[in-house]
């Protein structure tokens, strides 16, 4: 028996064979480039396409792990398109540098500078310059991608994993996660625990690779890692695994039944889905419907517009998996840090704060009017309702649902089924909107609040800047005073009120936004259960008193 100790960042016991995991490696020739100029357009295609993958990997993170996870791979994007790495790369081709050779070069500049520095935030750096160089230079190379081989779950085992390598692991293959390098704040460890997969890591140089295949007990709450347990321990970690398992099935008893304070105030949990594959684990989670459905799947990894009929197959889809439980499809969010090149929108300094969301689909008609199409068609197959994004005037829903009534009546004239009721909803996530929340309340059938932008916007503070720190507070109380705005807004109104938002997944938070007054929670799958867990022992009454309170002296 070998017991590796290293640091536990993802609590949970799995036992199984070890198995490496095998990295994707460019090969970089070195040589003089005969044309400068054609391998310099080699590089920004490949960055383009690799920040486009990027987008589609950020969004496959919001919806399974959450915006934590998302918000990894939205800041390589970024890091791909800083001024000063482009300058790196650039100059090596001038120099008569392959594209390949001056990347690579510029890679271990930048990863050398970062790993240099006292702060631990920055160092972790490094390891975002090599994931975004190694992603472009393996568009550039045509380089296979990573992964490992096996027809069993198993204990995958590795170095390090990039942020790209573990997001688009098959979570129904990996039992736990171990590697050598890491940190409690590691992007490893952040995905492992959005992910719900155990982790241990700093397990350091005894992690061999003569030990792939044997059997391993992975610890993921104390940091060690067992192999070839004997019989004691392997009792012993059996009973700590069962207690486990006893907690998760008395989660799983709350599959079905509903989200009750004890003081008898019901509340909606749902989930929030980035794809229709999204839906199934919605069902299996007991989401009582999708509150939040992201559209941008669709035009993301791609060269250009999905049709209306791709759009509407995969709108049927959700709608039909869902039965009777209503699914909010948000209209198409493209922009600030989701952007398409055959978008061909103009670059700005600040997309957060440019042409985003409902102001790219009221710019450009014709494709918020297939996808509009779409929707309506797909409404005949289930409980559809739809959410405008980025609204901060009151015109913006007007023209918008302009745009919905010129829909339903082209479709009523050709014969298309459709329904009825379908309702409209604004996405509250701009202070503009939440200030205006009285009026919005009168046009829109819904709100659902971005807490996420809403806080960004509030606080003046890019959420994709990680030296902001402490800076950037979505319970921040002026946040809180917003939220509290919109829904008192709503509530006058008879209009229902959620939240989408990581701060809806935040069981810290639970019960200040039942004090507030939400209707509904919508969150990654799985947390479904564990914050209706954390409604039912809620009291809300208590709970806005200390709000009001907290609102009114803080």
């Amino acid at each position: 028996m070998i017991t590796i100790y290293g640091k536990g960042v993802s609590a949970g016991i799995a036992a199984g064979p070890l198995c490496f995991f095998r990295h994707a490696r460019a090969e970089v020739t070195r040589g003089a480039a005969a044309d400068a100029e054609t391998e310099w357009k080699r590089f920004r295609d490949a960055r383009a396409a690799a920040s486009e993958q990027l987008g589609a990997l950020a969004e496959r993170a919001r919806a399974t792990a959450g915006d934590e996870a998302a918000l990894l791979f939205e800041t390589h994007r970024m890091m791909a398109e800083d001024p000063d790495y482009e300058e790196a790369v650039a100059e090596g081709v001038r120099g008569g540098m392959s594209a390949e050779a001056a990347l690579a070069d510029a890679r271990e500049r930048f990863a050398e500078q970062f790993a240099a520095m006292d702060d631990p935030y920055m160092r972790l750096r490094a390891a975002d310059v090599r994931d975004i160089s190694e992603r472009i230079l393996a568009i550039l190379t045509g380089a296979a991608q990573g992964g490992f081989e096996s027809d069993t779950p198993v204990i995958l085992a590795a170095d390090d994993l990039s942020p790209s390598e573990t997001i688009q692991l098959d979570k129904g293959k990996i039992l736990a996660i171990v590697t050598e390098g890491g940190a409690e704040v590691s992007h490893t460890a952040i995905l492992a625990r959005a992910m719900g997969i155990p982790a241990v890591v700093g397990a350091g140089g005894c992690l061999r690779a003569a030990y792939a295949g044997h059997e391993a007990i992975v610890d993921g709450e104390d940091g060690t890692v067992v192999l070839d347990p004997d019989a004691e321990t392997r009792a012993r970690l059996a009973e700590k695994r069962a207690e486990q398992l006893r907690e998760r099935e008395r989660l799983d008893r709350l599959r079905g039944g509903a989200s009750v304070t004890r003081d008898g105030r019901r509340v909606r949990i749902c989930c929030n889905a980035g794809d229709p594959g999204d839906v199934a684990a919605a069902l299996a989670n007991g989401g009582e419907g999708i509150g939040l459905f992201r559209s941008e799947f669709l035009y993301l990894g791609r060269e250009a517009f999905p049709s209306e009929e791709e759009q509407f197959e995969a709108y049927r889809k959700a709608l039909c998996a869902m039965g009777d439980r209503e699914v909010v499809i948000r209209t198409l969010d493209i922009g600030a840090d989701k952007q398409l090149g055959y978008f061909a929108l103009p670059r700005e300094e600040n997309p957060a704060m440019g042409n985003r969301g409902l102001r790219v689909c009221l710019d450009r008609p014709d494709i918020f009017r297939t996808q509009l199409r779409a929707l309506y068609r797909a409404s005949a197959f289930g409980r559809l309702g739809i959410l405008l994004p980025m609204v901060a005037s009151v015109w913006e829903v007007r023209e918008a649902k302009e745009l919905c009534g010129q829909v339903r009546r082209e479709l009523a004239a050709e014969g298309a089924a459709f329904a009825d009721d379908v309702p409209v909803g604004v996405m509250i996530e701009t202070p503009a909107a939440a200030l205006l929340s009285d009026r919005l309340a009168k046009e829109a059938d819904f709100f659902s609040c971005g807490t996420n932008d809403l806080a960004q916007y509030t606080l003046a503070c890019d959420r994709q800047n990680g030296n902001l720190g402490r800076f950037f507070d979505p319970r921040h109380i002026a946040v809180l005073r917003l939220l509290k705005l919109v829904v008192d807004n709503a509530h006058r109104n008879g209009v229902r009120v959620g939240i989408c938002g990581e701060l809806g997944a935040d069981p810290q938070m639970t019960e200040t936004l039942l004090a507030i007054g939400f209707d509904e929670l919508s969150v990654p799958p799985n947390r479904v259960l564990p914050l209706r867990q954390r409604v039912r022992e809620a009291d809300a009454a208590l709970a806005r008193a200390r709000l009001l309170d907290e609102l009114t002296y803080s």
